[in-house]
């Protein structure tokens, strides 16, 4: 193996880890500041719900459409890192020192309310269980129209879709806070 081609596996190794982490290293310093301030007020976990629909769609289409191994994996990295930034919220908003008495009171929970409060549910237990209700259905239907084009290109298409919506929680958040 040549210089060249050692500098080239390096470089391709390195750019394959920036690939795969690069997504979730911005929400560390927010994780770290929400968990000692415990405040979120400057997070939606609407950002989560995108995020975490987002890639489970986007795994669903490298089913049907093989693409790099890196941004399969970012998909993975990236429905751990929501995963843990939901988690602190719900455990901050629903059990903190800093809630007010009328929130400690609320219970809403996925099954009894999974559309009147829907991304609103005090458990965080209430929002894996939607994750895998469409994880479950959408990879249902996945797995028998494996072979239909137009699905397997819809499936990535709202898996963009979804991921280019990004702003739009914080957008809506930010008017509703105005």
């Amino acid at each position: 193996m040549s210089i060249s081609d050692l500098f080239s596996l390096i470089v391709s190794w390195v750019a394959s880890g920036a690939m795969i982490f690069g997504g979730a290293v911005p929400y560390i310093p927010q994780y770290r500041d929400i968990r000692k301030t415990e405040n979120t007020e400057g997070f939606s976990t609407k950002v989560c719900l995108v995020l975490m629909i987002a890639n489970i769609l986007r795994i669903l289409y490298w089913f049907g459409s093989h693409f790099e191994t890196p941004l399969l994996l970012q998909s993975y990295i990236m429905i751990i890192t929501m995963l843990v930034m939901l988690q602190l919220c719900i455990k901050i908003k629903y059990t903190g020192k800093n809630q007010s008495p009328q929130v400690s009171r609320i219970k809403r929970t996925f099954i009894e309310h999974p559309i009147d409060y829907f991304w609103q549910w005090t458990r965080f237990i209430d929002y894996v269980q939607f994750l895998l209700l469409f994880t479950t259905v959408v990879g249902y239907f996945t797995y028998f129209l494996i072979n239909i084009s137009w699905y397997i290109e819809t499936i990535g298409f709202l898996a963009v879709f979804c991921e280019a919506m990004l702003g739009m929680p914080q957008f809506i958040k930010k008017i509703e806070h105005s």
